[in-house]
């Protein structure tokens, strides 16, 4: 099941890049439209930090010291470092999950209530893919 956990990780994250990269504009990675409130751009820094802190800090022990506020707030990051901050995700994710027992309880409370590992990381995958198709779509609506 890590290997899986792990392909579906990498194979999803290589989309968020391919997604980046498909923005003709990169200005286009910052705009929102409607109701919208998040950007692109700030969606992938929220999965950059979502990721790193509840994967690689909690369960990799990286010392990721998370700052989900800026999450939302910083804007303008050039795409090659959107890119970077994702490629970064593969690696860890894959080193993390290795040798993740997935029957563990999770470090912290998640889904307000004591969660194993495997529940948390395919809870993350979930998201990941979430936030990815809002991207996508967003991505079409400023062509």
């Amino acid at each position: 099941m890590n290997d899986f956990l792990t392909q579906c990780y990498t194979r999803d994250l290589r989309q968020l890049i391919t997604e980046i990269h498909s923005f003709r504009e990169e200005d286009a990675l910052w705009k929102t439209t409607g109701s919208i409130r998040n950007s692109s751009g700030n969606l992938v820094l929220h999965l950059a930090g979502g990721l790193n802190h509840l994967i690689g800090h909690l369960l990799g022990q990286t010392g990721y010291q998370r700052d989900r506020n800026r999450e939302f707030s910083e804007k303008y990051v050039p795409r090659t470092e959107l890119v970077q901050r994702v490629e970064a995700l593969i690696p860890m994710i894959t080193q993390v999950l290795q040798n993740l027992d997935l029957e563990a309880k999770y470090p912290i409370p998640f889904d307000d209530d004591q969660r194993t590992n495997g529940y948390v990381v395919t809870q993350l995958l979930v998201h990941l893919n979430y936030h990815l198709g809002q991207i996508n779509y967003l991505r079409r609506t400023f062509e």
